[in-house]
């Protein structure tokens, strides 16, 4: 496959995969700032810190109102990792792809930049806010239905698939990271009912809260939420979970050409090291510290993708 076309597709998948998390995010900031309204301000301040976009809020923005931050994560124009531009961003990239896309997943993907653009024409109201999220992941679920559904399980394939996991591994490291480095006040609060309703609301935000209690039941902890979240294997967003798929995209690419890329050596590592430490040996390590590790291999592992497949000229 060419390196362009590879690019636009694993690169589709990504910024499909962050218009999700996006909405993730900004659900737990929601949800998160109504438990404690008094210090809302600090929760969306982490919330824009964690997206990777503080720096651009603030040149725009004196306070951390949230009708400013919602519309800025939403809709705003100067921020081109907001959910519009980044799903004009996957739009041009399907576009770019089109020849090895089905049918159906251009017009899933065309669909839902048409769908969200009506939508967000005007600022989100707070009290409208469920309901657009909502809208934005039902969107999202269209498009990976119609890649599940209708895509030959091919390079496209594989590159889109890569793009979705490495995205989602972030995601969900950078929102246990919110969790339990930013928005935690005190230590003093570990353990406490007001720490056990932020995990609640973490793991709500990742849909994985009717499948936490099917295996651990109603007690909440930090340690049970977090190897839930790192380790466990049947869970779709967990970092392991998304690092199995990962490696078996990687080795699939790896057998269709014959070769041994160092993207797959890296996979493999990163399984075989980050990703089989027990939890008590990463709270021992410290989890902030964890996830830092984490998020700087999976960015290492995403760069080494674009060496060794020869993306170039990639859209956005």
């Amino acid at each position: 496959m060419l390196g362009k076309t590879a690019a636009s597709l694993f690169w589709m998948s990504r910024y499909l995969e962050r218009v999700e998390n996006s909405a993730r995010f900004i659900e737990a900031g929601f949800r998160i700032a109504l438990t404690r309204s008094a210090s809302a301000s600090d929760e969306w301040s982490s919330v824009l810190k964690s997206s990777g976009v503080l720096q651009a809020y603030r040149r725009k923005h004196d306070d951390f109102d949230s009708v400013n931050v919602i519309d800025f994560l939403l809709r705003d124009r100067d921020n081109t990792n907001s959910v519009m531009a980044l799903t004009k961003k996957a739009r041009d990239s399907a576009r770019t792809a089109r020849t090895a896309l089905t049918r159906e997943v251009w017009e899933a993907t065309n669909e839902s930049w048409i769908t969200l653009n009506a939508a967000m024409a005007k600022p989100v109201r707070e009290q409208d806010l469920p309901e657009t999220l909502g809208l934005i992941r039902n969107q999202s679920a269209l498009v990976r239905g119609a890649t599940l559904g209708t895509m030959l399980r091919n390079d496209g394939f594989n590159f889109l698939r890569l793009g979705s996991f490495l995205e989602r591994a972030d995601s969900t490291a950078r929102i246990l990271d919110v969790k339990y480095y930013l928005l935690l006040p005190s230590v003093a609060l570990i353990g406490s009912s007001v720490d056990n309703v932020q995990w609640e609301t973490i793991l709500r935000s990742v849909s994985a809260h009717r499948s936490f209690r099917w295996l651990n039941g109603p007690d909440i902890s930090a340690q049970a939420v977090a190897d839930y979240l790192i380790l466990h294997r049947q869970m779709p967003r967990s970092l392991t979970f998304c690092y199995a798929k990962i490696s078996d995209n990687l080795n699939y690419i790896d057998h269709n050409y014959g070769i041994k890329s160092r993207s797959g050596e890296l996979a493999h590592e990163i399984c075989t090291d980050i990703l089989r430490r027990p939890i008590e040996a990463i709270f021992d390590y410290g989890l902030h510290e964890y996830i830092a590790d984490f998020i700087r291999a999976n960015n290492g592992l995403a760069a080494q993708i674009e060496t060794d497949f020869n993306f170039h000229d990639r859209v956005g």
